[in-house]
């Protein structure tokens, strides 16, 4: 292997993870990575943190052996989705061969459900985000259920709570901890130090996307302490991942930074707040999580008005929607997590 190919190949690895939150940054991806080892490491599930590096490669595999555009490898678009099933799987399934066997399978798999999805959407000028992480892990997590050599011992029990004790410490430190691990539950791990890696990280590309990341974790933060929602659930951020998600996308990825799409951006955040609460509460009773799935409906939902309205009204789109209205029915290129 020569040497440019192999940095070519390096580049498209690390964006790939780095496309989790939409940046086209090797850097950036690589300390993302690096966050994902200590925070797994701390929790003693280094499973997930090498989870996500085979789920990376092989849905980068994916992308070669489906003769994917060479351009989205380059972009980094044929790894996020990978990435995000190899922490999926180790995160809620036993760490056993079937499992890993599983992990490369679904994380191949991804990249053929983002080509057929991102086709069916392309006419509405949308695309599919994570969605076939969300869907490809759904449905080895609900198989599980009746597949003994699956053991979904990372899993809920299929029952909805009637009442819980709101026992919440909300001093200022702990407010800290649980904003940080907002952020770092993008990639579902528990971990505030993992936080500050990536917005380190995001940083190192964006610092509007480390500002929407940060200002999302924060409103959804204070929304679930508002809303009394599950003192487990806020301590340990799971009520921030998918607006930091929403926040990304609409704060500097679709349209450009300005006030018009700040207030966008805010009122998107706070739908998918409550989005993802109402998910949990429907798939609670089927004991799978909702995985960055109310980040997907929350997008599609604030994208698709958008259709048939001037954009102007909102703020000046980013290139990334600028080609997204050019391409007609073809497949969804760029910044598409």
């Amino acid at each position: 292997m020569s040497l440019t190919l192999l940095k070519d190949t390096a580049r498209t690895y690390f964006r790939g993870i780095g496309q989790v939150m939409f940046q086209e940054s090797a850097w950036t991806g690589l300390l993302f990575l690096a966050g994902i080892f200590w925070g797994s490491y701390e929790c003693h599930m280094p499973q997930v943190a090498w989870g996500a590096v085979v789920g990376a490669a092989a849905s980068v595999l994916g992308g070669y052996m489906m003769g994917e555009k060479p351009s989205d490898g380059a972009a980094g678009l044929w790894g996020f989705n990978g990435v995000l099933v190899g922490c999926a799987f180790p995160t809620f399934l036993a760490n056993t061969w079937l499992m890993w066997m599983c992990l490369v399978f679904c994380s191949l798999f991804s990249t053929w459900v983002r080509r057929a999805f991102n086709n069916v959407m392309a006419p509405w000028k949308v695309n599919s985000l994570t969605f076939p992480f969300v869907f490809t892990t759904w449905v080895f997590l609900l198989a599980a259920g009746i597949l003994q050599g699956l053991d979904p011992s990372g899993l809920s029990k299929p029952v909805m709570e009637e009442s819980f004790s709101y026992t919440l410490d909300t001093g200022f430190g702990h407010l800290v901890v649980y904003w940080l691990k907002g952020i770092a539950q993008v990639f579902l791990v528990d971990s505030w130090v993992t936080g500050v890696f990536f917005i380190v990280a995001l940083a190192v590309c964006s610092r509007w996307a480390a500002f929407w990341a940060m200002a999302a974790s924060a409103i959804s933060l204070a929304l679930a302490i508002l809303f009394k929602a599950d003192p487990s659930d806020i301590s340990a951020g799971l009520f921030g991942f998918s607006p930091v998600l929403t926040g990304i996308a609409f704060g500097c990825t679709f349209f450009k930074p300005a006030w018009k799409s700040a207030l966008w951006t805010v009122a998107a955040v706070i739908a998918t707040f409550f989005i993802q609460a109402a998910m949990d509460v429907m798939f609670k009773n089927w004991g799978i999580p909702t995985l960055t799935g109310p980040f997907c409906v929350a997008t599609w939902l604030f994208l698709l008005p958008l259709y048939r309205l001037d954009n102007k009204r909102i703020s000046a789109k980013t290139a990334w929607r600028d080609y997204q209205e050019s391409m007609g029915d073809d497949q969804t290129q760029g910044n598409d997590n």
